[in-house]
Order: structure tokens, then sequence, then C-alpha cells
């Protein structure tokens, strides 16, 4: 800044004292053709001279004067600016430049004090966007909550409850037969087996859901494998799995696909009856793979109410993350779903 100003002053300095010499000099001239005109004058080249001497001092005296008031004033003017913008830079944006006399044009000074008052505007509106985004996931976060509710509820009131009252009521009858018809018992036995089997496979299915969606500080790779090994403790599944780091995968897209897996083995549990579930994911030609496939009892791809929420889930999240979802599956052949997603500098 120092340097700005001196060479400021240097310039004022110049350009007066090239205006005292060139004024000292128009008159020295103008003299010298008054005495060739007029050489009866009473001047000689001794008083010439000397009011020569006199015009330049007083010029260059008058000049030095005026140039130190000018780069005062401007160095003044320059500190204010500083301090205002200095002042700005630390969120003050209530503060203003008065209008004093002598001081910087009125255009400077009111462009300066718009530019605060723009700035005050910019971060009363940064702060109501904050405040809008916090509501704005509060919001999501209850909706989100309440549908899940609503569809544990009625998942459990559609599913388990209705199991539960089938157990119940062929318990009680093999009860009242078990003395009087022992094979009838036992053939309702079997099948109260069977519906306590799928009811434990549906509170299973619900509790997977139960899980958190988020990673929390695991790899996609790490958070699948737990969840398998979570599975293989509680349930007669056989896992073939191959499960590969995915390095260039963002956050979304792991928390995406983790959801997916979490999804997929909810539909096996609650569905397909299936005893292998094989499970790939991998990373190639810049792009994410996962295949999940069991041998279960599959299901028609035409049937709009099997495949309403799942898989319509699955394929959602898919999306959201710039993938493509491919399910294959018919009676009795099992279900296969690819899922291909691009890593960061792939293309779709």
């Amino acid at each position: 800044m120092w340097r700005e100003r001196k060479g400021f002053l240097y310039g004022q300095f110049y350009s007066y004292f090239m205006t005292s010499v060139i004024s000292s000099l128009l008159l020295f001239i103008g003299m010298q053709l008054y005495l060739f005109l007029n050489p009866q004058a009473p001047f000689s080249t001794t008083v010439i001279l000397l009011i020569f001497a006199c015009s330049f001092t007083f010029t260059t005296a008058v000049g030095i004067y005026f140039s130190i008031k000018a780069n005062s004033i401007i160095n003044k003017e320059c500190a204010n600016i500083l301090l205002f913008v200095s002042a700005l830079s630390r969120g003050k944006y209530t503060e203003r430049i008065a209008a004093e006399e002598n001081g910087m044009p009125e255009d400077i000074r009111g462009e300066l004090n718009r530019l605060a008052v723009h700035m005050s505007e910019q971060a009363n509106s940064l702060q109501r966007l904050a405040d809008e985004k916090i509501n704005l996931a509060q919001t999501a976060h209850t909706a989100a909550v309440m549908e899940e509710r609503q569809r544990l509820a009625r998942d459990l009131h559609d599913v388990v409850s209705q199991q539960l009252f089938a157990l119940n009521m062929m318990s009680s009858a093999a009860f009242k037969v078990f003395d009087s018809n022992p094979a009838l018992a036992k053939k309702q036995l079997e099948e109260i087996i069977g519906i306590a089997g799928k009811a434990q496979g549906e509170m299973r299915a619900l509790l997977l859901h139960l899980r958190p969606i988020e990673l929390s500080n695991d790899s996609l790779c790490d958070g699948i494998i737990k969840l398998i090994q979570e599975l293989k403790g509680k349930t007669s599944l056989q896992f073939a799995a191959s499960i590969d780091e995915i390095d260039d995968l963002s956050t979304a897209g792991q928390e995406h696909l983790f959801r997916i897996v979490q999804e997929a083995l909810s539909n096996v549990l609650r569905h397909s009856h299936a005893s292998k579930v094989q499970i790939i994911l991998e990373d190639k030609s810049n792009y994410a793979y996962l295949h999940i496939s069991d041998n279960g009892h599959g299901f028609d791809l035409s049937v709009e109410k099997i495949t309403s929420y799942g898989l319509k889930t699955m394929r959602e999240r898919c999306e959201e993350i710039g993938g493509v979802m491919e399910i294959r599956s018919k009676v009795g052949s099992g279900t296969y779903i690819d899922i291909r997603v691009p890593l960061k500098g792939g293309k779709a």
C-alpha cells in the first residue's frame, strides 16, 4: 500500500514540477519577445531572469502544496474505503460511509453503501435458505419415518397377524383331535410348522428393514459382508458372495446400493422360499456391477401386485444414482437382479 501511495505522490510532484517549468519558460519566452519588439522597454535580461526564478519558485511551491494536500485527501479516502471493506469482510454489513465535506464523490460512496446493503441482503437470504433446508430435512425425515411405520404396520397386519391367527386356530384344532385322530393332528402340526416358518421369515425381513439405512463408518463392501454374516447366523440361507471394494463410488451410491441389497434379501426371505443366494459386487470398466440371484420360486414380472413396492423402490434408488437395473425371473426358476452404476469419471 505504501509503495502505491509513494508512487502516486511522486506522480503529483512530477506533474506540478513540469507545470512550473513550462509556465516559467512560457513567461520567459514572452518577456524576451516583448523586449525584442520593444527595445526601449524598462526591462533588462537580469530582471527577466529574476522574474523567471521567482515565478518558477512560486509555482513549484504551490504545486508541492497542492500535491501534498491532494495526496493527503486521497490517502484519507483510501483509508476510509479500506476500513469499510475490512468491516464488510468481517461481516459488519450495517457499516456505511457517511458523506463528508471534500470527501469521496457521491457516486463512489453510494456504490459502496449499496454493496453493503446487497451483502446484508445476501447474508439474510443465506440464513433463510439454511433454515428452510433444516426444516425441509426435518419434514422429509418425519415423512419417511411415518411412511416406514405405516408400511411396517401394513405388513404386520396383512401377513404376520394373519399367520399368527392361523397358527392359533390350527393349533387349537390339532389339540382337540390329538387323542381321537392322531393322523389328522400330525398333519395339522406339519402345516403349523410351515406357517410358523413363513411367519419367522416375514419377521426377519421386517427386522432387516429396521436396520439403519446409513453405512456409518463402514464401506459398502464391509456393510454387505456384515449383513450376510448376520443372516447366516439367523437363517438357513446359504450365501455365495464375491464382494470387492469399490473406491470410486460416491457416498450416496454406496448407501443406495447397500439399501438395494437389504431390500433384495428382504424379498428373498419373504417371498422366494430360496435356499441359496448369490451376491457379486465388482468394479469393471468404470462401472460398479451388483448381481443378486436366488434359487427360489420366482415370480411373474407382469404381475403388478408383486412388483409394486419392493422392486419399484429398488429401481428408483438405482436411477437416483444414475444406474441401470435389470430383473429376470419366472415362476419356478428363481430371480436374477443385475445393476450397473457408473463410477466417478465414467459414463452411463
